[in-house]
């Protein structure tokens, strides 16, 4: 027995559920992912998307449309005649003919513990927030923003220093895994949805540029919040003075650290940095068009002592 499956993902966080699901049996009717976009070191070049690579490799159908407001669009996602669609970060809002139009709906796997951080940037902003704790849902999709009843929850624990980009990663698997193990469920008719509760819901905005630099006179654990919640991409960052001109340093790494100061002023020849209370070491950095470095290699090539002010 295997189920029927329409397949919807974009980014490289998606990759491994589809993965896993054709691994399961499963028979993907389609791949539905987003139009290839410029890219490429001059941003010339079309690229699909990992999702649109890997189906490939896959050998599974890949359909790219700019939205379903066509007729015929929806039409031929019903034509698939599928038992499910399954949707990990596909992009797109999905109107109620593509919600409806499998015999058991849309799953989505979602990087929350719903209902805190609906929308578009949930890993990110649970740890600028300072959560010690997110997980997968898989959610039944309704017309609201992750707003459907949840399926399956699971867990994980968010570290001290973890970057957004290490949590990324481990709820990529993560969700993989939730995921295989709903539609095991939803095939036997074992899985039970349960609705979000009312209270507790907040938003995960879509990270705005404005918001990236540090501002080292709020509190310590506000800052490494900052930084890790932005690591590594888009990058939280600071100016500094470099050969007589400001040029922006992205901090890819920090740690907690005791030390009181002039907020912004760096305490000793270690990049430990003074904050509105409290202190930041930052452990990783990459300069304007370099690579990331760690923050003595960092130090060899851009020597800075106790005193210089980070703004």
């Amino acid at each position: 027995m295997s189920l029927r499956i329409i397949f919807m993902g974009t980014p490289e966080f998606s990759v491994p559920t589809l993965r896993l699901l054709v691994d399961a049996g499963h028979r993907i009717a389609a791949v539905y992912t987003q139009p290839p976009r410029p890219g490429g070191r001059r941003g010339l070049d079309l690229q699909k998307s990992p999702v649109h690579q890997a189906a490939e490799l896959l050998g599974l159908p890949v359909f790219t449309p700019v939205n379903f407001k066509d007729a015929d669009e929806r039409e031929r996602f019903a034509a698939f005649d599928a038992d499910v669609a399954v949707v990990v970060a596909y992009g797109l809002l999905l109107p109620e003919a593509v919600l409806n139009g499998t015999r058991d709906g849309c799953y989505n796997g979602h990087a929350s513990l719903l209902p805190r951080w609906r929308g578009a940037a949930p890993i990110q902003r649970a740890i600028m927030a300072g959560d010690e704790q997110t997980g997968m849902m898989v959610m039944k999709m309704d017309k609201g923003l992750d707003t459907g009843a949840v399926a399956l929850t699971r867990k994980v624990e968010i570290g001290r220093n973890m970057t957004a980009g290490e949590l990324h990663d481990r709820l990529m698997q993560v969700g993989a895994k939730a995921m295989a193990e709903a539609m095991v469920k939803l095939e036997m008719n074992d899985l039970p949805l349960t609705p979000q509760p009312e209270v507790g819901v907040l938003y995960a905005a879509k990270i705005d540029k404005a918001e990236t630099r540090i501002d080292f006179a709020r509190d310590a654990s506000d800052v490494h919040n900052h930084i890790r919640g932005l690591a590594p991409f888009p990058g939280a960052w600071f100016e500094l003075a470099i050969g007589g001109k400001p040029e922006r340093v992205k901090v890819l790494g920090s740690e907690l650290a005791e030390g009181q100061g002039i907020a912004g002023q760096l305490l000793t020849d270690d990049l430990l940095v003074a904050c509105a209370s409290g202190a930041v070491r930052l452990t990783r950095l990459q300069k304007a068009g370099g690579k990331p470095l760690a923050a003595a290699d960092f130090l060899r090539g851009t020597p800075l002592g106790a005193g210089t002010r980070l703004s």
